[in-house]
């Protein structure tokens, strides 16, 4: 169950109501006449099934309230309500499964802006699997991969290609060539450090590493663990379950690539940079697409859900919004 708000100038509540009013899975609507004082106007509050989110949204983004008022949809965690009840049982679809675009696109900007937070996990990923490959620990490289943020870019460029938003895609783009661009500059300096310091030698680099050579040895299962961890974690970030999200920060080798790049230019390592920096190609290009096609399947299986809604029961006073 979502919980709708919409602050509506007083000339927009109608169409507001008329979009909300008499849907099927929109339940407890209810105004307050004038209790809105910026912009002056009234607040409409409605609880909505999560399988119809999408549209109505879309319902109220035609009426155009949003361009002077605000509309606000949040989870409801605990509720009580039969006709809620109701409305969510007679609604095609299960609300677990259901995908609330506004949601997705909002949760793409927000986690592919490029920000010092965002630099800063990144660069202390890389440095972490830096440290991880100098004393070969399967351990330290899967903190590596938790604490890297890259996937909330990845995911970034699907959203923007299925919805088609164009600043979203250089968005996303420009975020993760810049932070990781920044996060090997600065673990490749580091590294630098450690050489002249004696901490790091070049046998620590090129000498056997069974816990991590497989970091600059990419092969078609990089590519297929690439898709299939970026599948599994577009659905944890579209659905209302978000448990398989730890299985794929751990499974994909991005962020130790970054970090033997860094690791191995520093000592002159010209075959490991190439083989990392594939490694590194190879999983963020299987992340991007498969993102971009489970995304592209998710919208598909939803608009055929969507058009099974009676229309007689969108809304009781007519035709569609």
């Amino acid at each position: 169950m979502l919980h709708l708000s919409v602050v509506s100038p007083a000339a927009a509540t109608e169409a507001v109501l008329d979009a909300l009013r008499g849907r099927q899975g929109v339940s407890s609507l209810a105004v307050l006449r004038g209790a809105a004082l910026e912009p002056l106007g009234d607040v409409v509050e409605a609880d909505v099934a999560r399988e119809i989110a999408t549209e109505v949204m879309d319902a109220l983004r035609a009426t155009g309230v949003h361009v002077e008022g605000t509309v606000r949809l949040v989870p409801v965690p605990t509720w009580m309500s039969q006709p809620g009840l109701d409305a969510e049982q007679l609604t095609p679809g299960s609300s677990s499964d259901a995908v609330v675009w506004a949601e997705v696109v909002q949760r793409a900007y927000d986690e592919s802006e490029l920000t010092w937070t965002y630099a800063s996990f990144m660069t202390l990923a890389t440095l972490l699997a830096s440290i991880a490959i100098v004393v070969d620990s399967q351990v330290l490289v899967i903190g590596a991969m938790v604490l890297g943020p890259e996937f909330g870019a990845v995911a970034a460029l699907g959203v923007a290609l299925v919805r088609r938003r164009r600043v979203l895609l250089h968005r996303g783009l420009r975020t993760l060539v810049l932070g990781f661009a920044v996060a090997i500059v600065i673990a490749l300096l580091a590294a630098l450090v450690a050489r002249g310091a004696g901490w790091v030698t070049l046998a620590d680099v090129t000498g056997d590493r069974p816990g991590t050579a497989f970091i600059y040895s990419p092969d078609r299962w990089s590519f297929v663990v690439g898709v299939v961890a970026a599948a599994a974690g577009v659905l944890s970030l579209t659905s209302a379950r978000v448990g398989g999200l730890s299985g794929v920060f751990i499974s994909v080798t991005t962020v130790p690539a970054a970090g033997n790049v860094a690791l191995a230019a520093a000592f002159g390592v010209w075959p490991e940079v190439r083989g990392s920096g594939l490694q590194l190609v190879v999983n963020l290009s299987a992340m991007a697409v498969a993102g971009w096609a489970t995304l592209a399947f998710q919208q598909g299986v939803w608009h055929r859900v969507s058009a099974r809604l009676p229309t007689g029961r969108r809304r009781r006073g007519g035709g569609e919004p």
